[in-house]
């Protein structure tokens, strides 16, 4: 038998270069994380729950210190325990949920964004990860872990959802609610079981099923499964929860579980890059990985005789689209756990091929786009010169989860969690005491 394309040493590399990005990219003085490696960019609460959930991964992989790790664990929940909540344009958040983008010094709020939920429920989640972590009996550990339980439980979920189930996208202190709320099946799994298991404003458990009767049941090649164009939305909410083997009332009567699900989409990603309905360049077996992403646009370009029209920012997906030949490797690292099998061999592509890797070794380029004639940094086409906290993060759970299962071990320790999941309907598995397959 040959050995297997990618291996430990791989992963070494991989995750301790990516990890670097939350160190490079860190206010040392207040927690806070650049959403982008762009000079000026503001902080992403997102990016900074992310660094909260990898330092524990940094230190049982031996790249910080534990003492590190802590000090910046408790820099960060005292920024954001003491930060501004109010009305005010610049306040920091309101209602215990915070700004999407915050200034990286002042960490108040920037460009006139909304209080996010999500981007929240991603520094919640990175709050308690850091909770289940730092259960030593010292002053510093116990404050982390106070810090931590009081600021879940001051997100106040039942404001959030402005008098109806659905929990709203985001809120403006001048327009109040956006006219959005977190319908359909999405990354927004994770907010709600985290709103479900608050003690303090916890969601109502109708929230959860009026959210789950805007699901989309669909076969798509020859796959059953829950629909989400962005290969993105299928991972999110697995970063932190264990959803093998659990189910809740809709997954139940559809013979299935959501990790499951996120298997079947990384398998409707793969055989789209082969099927390559829009004829983009490099497509295949190993070259996939499409989702919310930076592209080379905007602009249309003739190539080959044919009009090409390229994006910049967008949610890309399949098979519907948007799809204009962008392809993000994070994305596939990201999907590691649910189908390794086809994921190695194109990170190796993706690795030993395309030479992806930076040169301030700080892991992946985020997006590459081999149709787009841009040779300047690389042969195989356009690359993105800027690195995001939010695709740097997945590529380094996602390889513990896979790898030792530690993300997932912490969070299952935390009560909020298990609330949460039970509140959803959520049985079977580890939830009743059942042993489940390794990672």
């Amino acid at each position: 038998m040959s050995d297997p394309p990618i291996g430990p040493a791989e992963f070494d590399i991989l995750q301790r270069e990516t990890f670097a990005y939350f160190v490079k990219e860190a206010n040392p003085r207040n927690g806070l994380i650049a959403d982008k490696t762009r000079p000026g960019a503001p902080a992403s609460i997102a990016a900074v729950g992310l660094a909260l959930s990898l330092y524990p991964i940094g230190v049982e992989r031996k790249f910080m210190d534990r003492a590190d790790a802590m000090q910046r664990t408790l820099t960060t929940l005292r920024f954001f325990n003491c930060s501004i909540q109010g009305i005010d344009a610049d306040a920091t958040g309101y209602k215990g949920f915070y700004y999407h983008f915050l200034d990286m010094k002042s960490g108040r709020r920037v460009w006139e964004c909304e209080l996010s939920t999500i981007d929240t429920a991603f520094l919640l989640a990175g709050m308690l990860t850091a909770a289940a972590y730092f259960l030593g009996d010292t002053e510093d550990e116990h404050e982390i872990r106070a810090l931590a339980d009081k600021l879940y439980r001051r997100a106040d979920w039942q404001w959030a959802q402005n008098g109806g189930l659905a929990v709203c996208q985001g809120w403006k202190p001048d327009s109040h609610f956006l006219p959005y709320c977190w319908q359909g099946y999405d990354e927004a799994l994770f907010l709600y079981l985290l709103g479900l298991g608050s003690p303090t404003f916890p969601l109502p458990a109708e929230s959860y099923g009026a959210w789950t009767s805007t699901y989309e049941w669909r076969r798509i090649y020859e796959h059953d499964l829950l629909y989400a164009g962005p290969l993105f939305t299928h991972q999110i909410s697995h970063l932190w929860f264990d959803l093998r083997g659990i189910r809740d009332e809709y997954m139940r009567g559809k013979d299935s579980d959501y990790f499951e699900n996120s298997r079947r989409a990384t398998y409707v990603q793969q055989r789209y890059a082969i099927d390559n309905p829009l004829g983009f360049s490099d497509y295949g077996e190993t070259c996939w990985g499409i989702t919310a992403s930076d592209g080379p646009g905007p602009g249309n370009i003739e190539i080959g005789g044919r009009k090409r029209r390229f994006f910049d920012y967008l949610a890309r997906g399949v098979p519907e689209g948007p799809d204009d030949g962008t392809l993000a490797p994070w994305a596939v690292v990201a999907s590691l756990p649910f189908a390794p099998e086809i994921v190695l061999p194109t990170l190796d592509y993706f690795i030993n091929h395309v030479h992806l890797k930076t040169k301030d070794r700080l892991g992946f380029k985020a997006t590459f786009n081999p149709t787009h004639p841009d040779r300047y940094e690389n042969p195989f086409g356009w690359v993105s010169q800027w690195q995001f906290g939010l695709n740097q993060g997945p590529i380094v759970l996602m390889i513990e989860n896979y790898r030792t299962g530690l993300p997932w071990r912490l969070m299952r320790s935390s009560p909020y969690v298990t609330r949460g999941l039970r509140r959803a309907g959520f049985t079977g598995g580890w939830l009743d005491g059942h042993c489940h397959a390794a990672a």
